[in-house]
């Protein structure tokens, strides 16, 4: 795909000049006035000026019609000519996609030394694709039914029927080479090709489906405290140095996600950066070709406009919606949506809405809601199961986690994983707090644990709670009163606790063996730390002393997540029966 390719651009050539042009009668940042485009309507593609910068209709007044632009509107003039397209602001979803980075309209970034300029990933360009038929010509078909499928490419590309279309196949193309634009099929005399567009602000129309399975994401602290299902939603909580970026780019490089769709919002572009040359460096482990090929990347950095972040996060879950439909499981990450957030309140702003809390639209909530609320677990018309997951950051001023998106935020998603600024000091990784975090999956994850064959995942979760739980309450205590005066047991509690909280919750983004951990090696490392725990507390309750058991090392459990790698489960067990073993011999 060449960067003058049409296919990701938000409007078609031949829309904008239905109606005559109308005027530029006003510029005020990103807010532009304009007059004389007959009768407009709200959420309508315009382009404004003689640059045609791209834009979206917010408001009309009496003739007026008042749109919020998606570049740097310097140099816009009064009286520049404006056109109103005559569909809503959309994006061309199709093959190609994967592997690329783009703006936060899906146009492609290429490479330059403005930093300003549009990039991309280098990338061989695919100007044709080569397509398998999976229909037969005289069938019946609906929406999503597959017509054929693409070859090549990290996944299974699929071309459906696209939404709003049924009747009977009338032509299929051959199996072959076929340009990006070639009709590929015809449906009802509707013209099939391998791409289509769709208004990035409506959902595309899924059957959803009470079935779900955990989202593994390789972060033991998530997987095994506050997990979430394929199709939920999670938000990551945290102040500025307490890691939430990094514990996003884990879940987007070790998450098992068909498709991963990364949406940097108002962020830091070397941090952006750092991430697009790791993907580039990784190898995916289930296909063995690179990971970048499977992840689709929407860059609205902090130099880039602002109004282009409210726009990214609709782009985003249209693209992970398209996934979706072709039975794979999409993961949408969005850092951060606070500054999405504060590209609504610049907007509010600057069209004399009357603010709400801290200055954001009274609309606020109403928005957030609308966006989580198209996460979700679908069934498709081929019968398969697709799932868009949602998993943002939160970037709360100050720490304050009661401020408009924080609070709102929480009520809307179903896990919140909230970052401790003590924890981030003490270089403990990743920082996820056991007390605030929470999830409204656990029971979900329980169940599917227990019909496959791990009945005791959700005891062993309530365990780790009520120790981890016990030793902060008794730490409390232990640093007025002294470790040594506390009694065994209560000693014991607490060296259990450092145990899980070394061997278990802390993880190293950068080991190789440690960067991801499978759900059995997590399984076998919590076991360990619980199995330690209760022969601990027979120890003492036998009569040996407490600083006995404190002076054993259990240096060999910690190391295990480290020496071992990501999947040796029966490596850590071996590691653990080696431990206890030398903890029995310590029995009075």
């Amino acid at each position: 795909m060449t960067t003058s390719d049409t296919r990701t651009r938000p409007a078609r050539a031949g829309s904008r000049r239905a109606r005559p042009p109308g005027r530029v009668r006003r510029v005020n940042g990103p807010v532009v006035h304009l007059t004389g485009l007959g009768t407009p309507a709200r959420l309508e593609f315009v382009e404004v000026g003689d640059d045609r910068l791209p834009g979206e209709i917010i408001s009309l007044d009496r003739g007026e019609a008042v749109a919020q632009v998606y570049e740097h509107t310097g140099g816009l003039r009064v009286g520049e000519p404006a056109w109103a397209a005559g569909h809503p602001l959309s994006v061309h979803v199709g093959p190609g996609l994967l592997g690329g980075i783009y703006d936060g309209l899906l146009r492609p970034l290429t490479g330059g030394s403005d930093l300003l300029e549009r990039r991309r990933l280098e990338r061989p360009p695919e100007p044709a694709y080569r397509f398998t038929p999976r229909a037969e010509p005289g069938t019946v078909v609906g929406a999503g039914d597959v017509l054929g499928e693409f070859d090549g490419g990290a996944v299974r590309h699929l071309l459906l029927v696209p939404p709003g279309v049924a009747g009977t196949l009338d032509w299929l193309a051959e199996a072959g080479e076929h340009a990006a634009e070639e009709e590929l099929a015809r449906v009802a005399g509707h013209r099939v090709t391998a791409g289509h567009d769709w208004p990035v602000r409506r959902p595309r129309p899924a059957t959803r489906t009470p079935d779900s399975r955990p989202l593994h994401t390789g972060q033991r602290a998530i997987d095994l405290l506050d997990p979430i299902t394929a199709g939920s939603t999670a938000t990551v909580i945290g102040g500025f140095g307490e890691g939430k970026t990094m514990l996003l780019e884990q879940v987007a490089k070790w998450g098992d996600a068909d498709v991963i769709v990364y949406v940097g919002c108002g962020e830091r572009g070397n941090e952006l950066a750092d991430l697009i040359e790791e993907l580039e460096q990784l190898t995916d482990p289930r296909t063995g070709r690179g990971l970048v090929e499977r992840t689709l990347i929407l860059a609205n950095t902090s130099n880039m406009p602002v109004m282009a972040r409210e726009a990214s996060i609709y782009t985003a879950m249209t693209v992970a919606e398209y996934y979706r439909d072709m039975g794979l499981h999409a993961v949408i990450i969005a850092d951060s949506t606070s500054r999405w957030a504060e590209a609504r309140r610049e907007l509010s702003s600057r069209t004399g809405a009357v603010p709400a809390e801290h200055g954001y639209p009274p609309d606020l909530p109403m928005s957030l809601a609308a966006f989580y609320q198209r996460a979700g677990r679908v069934t498709t018309a081929a019968g398969g199961t697709g799932a868009v997951t949602i998993v943002t950051s939160v970037s709360p001023p100050g720490g304050d986690v009661t401020e408009p998106v924080s609070a709102h935020t929480q009520r809307f998603v179903q896990a919140v994983w909230s970052l401790d600024r003590e924890l981030a000091y003490a270089r403990h990784y990743p920082a996820v707090s056991w007390q605030r975090s929470f999830s409204r999956d656990v029971d979900a994850v329980a169940r599917w644990y227990a019909v496959h064959g791990d009945p005791g995942w959700g005891e062993r979760r309530a365990r780790l709670l009520a120790l981890l739980a016990d030793a902060d309450r008794l730490r409390d205590i232990a640093d007025l009163v002294g470790r040594s005066a506390m009694p065994a047991e209560e000693r014991v509690t607490m060296l259990a606790a450092d145990l899980a909280r070394a061997a278990v919750l802390q993880q190293s983004a950068l080991s190789e063996h440690d960067a991801t951990c499978s759900s059995a090696k997590q399984a076998a490392l919590l076991q360990s730390a619980l199995d330690v725990h209760d022969e601990a507390l027979s120890l003492v309750r036998a009569g040996a002393p407490a600083t006995l058991v404190e002076g054993f090392d259990l240096g060999p459990l910690v190391r295990a997540k480290d020496e071992r790698g990501p999947d040796d489960a029966d490596g850590v067990v071996a590691v653990a029966a080696r431990v206890l073993a030398g903890l029995r011999e310590l029995a009075p």
